[in-house]
């Protein structure tokens, strides 16, 4: 167990004390316990706006849907473990088989739950309501099929210490939402990005403006992706420490109006991205990326520490401005202050063409392509 688990170990005990011995502030306000061998689901089905729930220590095998604003799920650390039924893997098992006999990768029909889904935690609003002030903290999401916790739909969501580990897709996942805050999450091992934020995962649209969405403090290590921004305006991607992935982060706009950026990524460590994940439908095979933005505008990449890179990918490099695949130009996007060394092809790679206007200043850097930007 490392020093950080055994802080945050000792800590929720003390989260768990303050939270059963404090009274209510009001009848409305209520807290439901759940334990080890009771259902996760039926505590949230009776909470009521302002309610919290509390899981307590103990693995769970099953899918939570969260659809009542202003509810609190809470666990007491990483020892609350939430993982995939025995139902719910064997479903996965068949899709992938009949999926790949049919020589169709990923196809699946439309799930109507979250369980079928194959997620861990889906927090949802409704069709033309947001969902709203929902939190998820201190607890592990584990071994899902999909995704560990997905959201859509929710304004100000907030989700906290989450370690969403190994799971198929995205360790935490969200689209369709606005000004929510990610901090001090751990997502590992995941097949995609440890960390999605999209405007809409299935259509093509504009970037949505998120209207100060916050990803703060978070470690992602061993996925594919750290984190992956997707069509999206107005957030900060801050503070957050991203190692042993193919790519630390993708911000990704393309041709629609309006275009992915007017975004900071800002402040972060970025080391080591060396993992070697081979090519999809949709990108090329990826190794040694830092920071990749492709197809934004008006992005501020700065004061982040970029280090230990390598790779042939076309992606490969410490920090990497690259024309999309659909021939969105980067427009207006500036690169300034960032510390970056031992990054291979180089520390600096703009790919982009000149007229861009890009702008890349005060970075202290060894080698850049095309030479002149260090």
């Amino acid at each position: 167990m490392t020093k950080r688990q055994i802080t945050y170990l000792a800590c929720s005990a003390a989260l768990l004390g303050a939270v059963l011995t404090t009274s209510p502030a009001s009848a409305a306000h209520r807290m439901h316990l759940v334990h080890p061998g009771e259902s996760i689901q039926k505590a949230v089905d009776a909470a009521r706006t302002g309610d919290t729930v509390v899981v307590l220590a103990g693995t769970y095998h099953e899918s939570v849907t969260v659809k009542t604003p202003g509810v609190t799920l809470r666990g007491v650390g990483p020892g609350t473990v939430i993982k995939p039924t025995a139902k719910q893997l064997a479903a996965a098992a068949a899709s992938t088989a009949s999926a790949t006999k049919k020589s169709t990768p990923g196809a699946r029909k439309a799930s109507v739950s979250c369980a079928e889904g194959g997620n861990g935690i889906c927090v949802v609003g409704a069709k033309n309501t947001a969902l709203k002030n929902v939190t998820v903290s201190d607890l592990t999401v584990s071994g899902f099929p999909r995704i560990g916790l997905w959201s859509m739909g929710t304004d100000r969501l907030t989700v906290r210490r989450v370690y969403a580990v190994d799971n198929g897709q995205w360790g935490i996942g969200q689209e369709h939402s606005t000004r929510s805050l990610f901090q001090h999450n751990v997502a590992r091992g995941s097949g995609d990005a440890g960390l999605f934020l999209a405007n809409n995962v299935t259509a093509e649209e504009g970037a949505r403006d998120t209207l100060g969405t916050v990803i703060e403090g978070n470690d992602l290590e061993a996925n594919r992706i750290g984190i992956t921004v997707r069509r999206l305006r107005d957030l900060s991607v801050t503070r957050n420490y991203l190692t042993g992935n193919c790519a630390g982060v993708f911000v990704i706009g393309d041709e629609n109006k309006p275009k992915g950026g007017a975004l900071t990524v800002s402040e972060n460590r970025v080391v080591q991205n060396n993992k070697y994940c081979p090519k999809t439908d949709r990108l090329p095979f990826l190794q040694g990326s830092g920071i990749v933005l492709t197809g934004v505008d008006n992005t501020l990449v700065t004061r982040n520490v970029v280090t230990g890179h390598s790779g042939k990918s076309p992606m490969s490099g410490g920090i990497v401005l690259f024309k999309s695949f659909v021939g969105a130009t980067g427009e207006r996007n500036r690169v300034t202050g960032n510390s970056l060394a031992g990054n291979s092809p180089a520390d600096l790679v703009n790919q982009e063409n000149a007229k861009s206007a890009n702008a890349f200043d005060h970075n202290v850097c060894r080698a850049s392509k095309p030479a002149g930007l260090c």
